[in-house]
């Protein structure tokens, strides 16, 4: 089976960047989200990421028009999947969303049809028995930022067929991403990792330990990391490794407890980028400012 029509479900950091990827290598995606102001606000970034692409010289004006030709935006996901060969979902680390949108997409995509969830810590096996279709169903974990970081990480279900694994393991190398092919276990493998070292940051701030500085640097330079834990915690989300490492803390125990200053943190809105300040601030336009 050769995928050329994509649908990414959700238009969050991980969703639009899948997105921008896959049309960027040449296939046609529509990427779906509740509201149109989610769209215009992906879409915007989107076209700030591809201008800075010329400007480095990585992309030629005449392959922005053709990556943005290839990219559209629906709010209609039952439309949107009707012709669909593969769809790949980045929604919010919540199950009741994830079964929904799985029920819909059973519902209304074609059976040859291949689901993927862009999940780091959820079983693609309970996700795929929102289906009639377990055997095509599978994980295809992107890392952020998508048209920067190498890996995807592809976790088969229970029973998710090999053709499937194929599939999806092809995309993502025609996307030019690395892949590794892994069995479900909760968090697979980097998400464990990354989970227990932002965690103990926050225990390490919590306890005065250092600042965030002195601890990112530390973690930087002695470790060899490209961000540092409370970097990659802004750019992913705080409220997001919350809810990952709450998963991992009921799936395999007390080491995964969250912090409590994270927790604090969620609380006070402070998820990072986003909304302009998690562990640093940033401005507008996402640069950190302290």
């Amino acid at each position: 089976m050769m995928v050329q029509q994509m649908v990414v479900v959700g238009s969050g950091v991980m969703g639009r960047g899948i997105a921008y990827v896959a049309a960027a290598s040449g296939f046609d995606v529509t990427l779906v989200d509740v509201e149109q102001q989610l769209l215009a606000s992906a879409q915007q970034e989107l076209e700030t990421i591809a201008d800075k692409g010329v400007s480095r010289g990585k992309m030629t004006t005449e392959e922005v028009g053709q990556l943005f030709d290839r990219l559209r935006y629906a709010t209609d996901l039952e439309e949107a999947v009707k012709e669909a060969d593969l769809v790949i979902e980045a929604v919010p680390e919540r199950l009741e969303i994830k079964r929904m949108v799985f029920e819909t997409l059973d519902r209304h995509a074609p059976a040859e049809c291949v689901f993927a969830t862009n999940t780091s810590t959820m079983s693609p096996t309970e996700i795929a028995s929102f289906t009639k279709r377990p055997e095509r169903v599978m994980a295809m974990h992107f890392f952020n930022p998508v048209h920067r970081m190498p890996l995807v990480e592809l976790a088969r279900g229970l029973e998710t067929s090999d053709e499937t694994v194929m599939i999806c393991e092809t995309v993502a190398q025609q996307m030019g991403k690395e892949t590794v092919v892994i069995q479900e276990f909760p968090g697979f493998v980097t998400s464990r990792i990354s989970a227990l070292v932002g965690n103990e940051a926050f225990y390490m701030l919590q306890e005065g330990l250092g600042t965030p500085e002195e601890i990112d640097k530390a973690i930087k330079l002695g470790l060899n990391y490209p961000m540092g834990p409370f970097e990659l915690g802004d750019l992913v989300g705080l409220d997001t490794r919350l809810n990952n490492l709450k998963y991992l803390h009921e799936k395999l125990g007390e080491k995964y407890r969250p912090a409590p200053l994270l927790e604090q943190y969620v609380k006070a809105g402070r998820l990072g980028r986003k909304t302009g300040r998690g562990v640093y601030e940033y401005s507008d336009s996402g640069v950190k400012t302290r």
